[in-house]
């Protein structure tokens, strides 16, 4: 069975000629189109996420990969062109096209988003709980009660500590603001959740502490995500398959275990070589 099912994904910027895709990807070595410079962030993008899997996107900075993130993650770009099928289990149609009111819905409900950068998903001048709250009242949730006590059940989870719940959020270290992140995109129960770079400018123990629980928690709660990662080592330790991206394609895909230790792209190779 297929949760999540996304197949030829595009995102390109700038004013294209037409031609961008033919002249771009793996093979070109670029991902910017020589005849008219638009830039081709991701194409040809397929992929599917079973229920409670964990699906890893692995690439260099520049690859496609938060591209891929924020299609999937129903995000709308202030810019580019955007083109492809998502489809979501139990949902009907291609989400892309789906309009606001429907992607606010499943943003808010069916598909959480953990953002790369901590200032795209949380208000750092509210309190963390707050920032939690926020989410469930956008869902529905009124009972005054009733959500502060979802808040602080997810603090729990998260590992955030209960009595810094009503502190600004802009006094949380870097690791408690990203548990805050991952706390509001779990409130709402998402059948899947987008994790995007979720380690971005965390100290080693403090990544280590942050994928430990979040590793726990998919588990025990048996949510399906897609892991976003120029980090080999956070693939590895989370996604039960991965995929591997280059100038905006699809290069490798297949089980972690065997794409770490029988890599068959040449790109693939050298990003492994590089780590060990």
């Amino acid at each position: 069975m297929t949760l999540l099912d996304a197949s030829g994904l595009r995102r390109v910027y700038g004013d294209s000629c037409g031609d961008c895709v033919e002249l771009t990807g793996d093979d070109a070595g670029t991902n910017q189109c020589p005849e008219c410079g638009a830039v081709v962030a991701c194409a040809d993008v397929s992929l599917d996420v079973e229920p409670g899997k964990v699906l890893g996107v692995v690439g260099e900075s520049g690859s496609g990969k938060s591209s891929v993130a924020e299609l999937l993650a129903l995000e709308r770009a202030a810019d580019g062109q955007a083109s492809g099928d998502v489809r979501l289990d139990g949902h009907d149609g291609n989400l892309l096209d789906a309009d606001y009111e429907t992607r606010h819905r499943l943003r808010n409900g069916a598909v959480g988003l953990v953002h790369q950068h901590v200032r795209d998903g949380l208000n750092l001048s509210f309190t963390g709980g707050g920032n939690v709250a926020e989410k469930l009242l956008a869902a529905g949730w009124r009972n005054y009660g009733d959500v502060r006590d979802r808040v602080r059940d997810l603090f729990e989870e998260t590992e955030v500590p209960v009595e810094r719940m009503d502190d600004p959020t802009e006094t949380y270290s870097g690791g408690m603001q990203r548990r805050v992140q991952i706390a509001r995109a779990l409130a709402t129960d998402p059948d899947v959740v987008i994790l995007d770079e979720p380690t971005t400018g965390l100290d080693v123990s403090v990544q280590a502490r942050v994928l430990d629980m979040f590793r726990r928690i998919q588990r025990e709660q048996d949510v399906a995500a897609v892991v976003v990662s120029h980090d080999l080592g956070v693939v590895r330790l989370l996604a039960d398959r991965t995929l591997v991206m280059r100038h905006g394609r699809v290069v490798e895909t297949g089980l972690t275990d065997r794409v770490m230790e029988d890599p068959h792209h040449e790109y693939t190779q050298t990003l492994i070589n590089s780590v060990i």
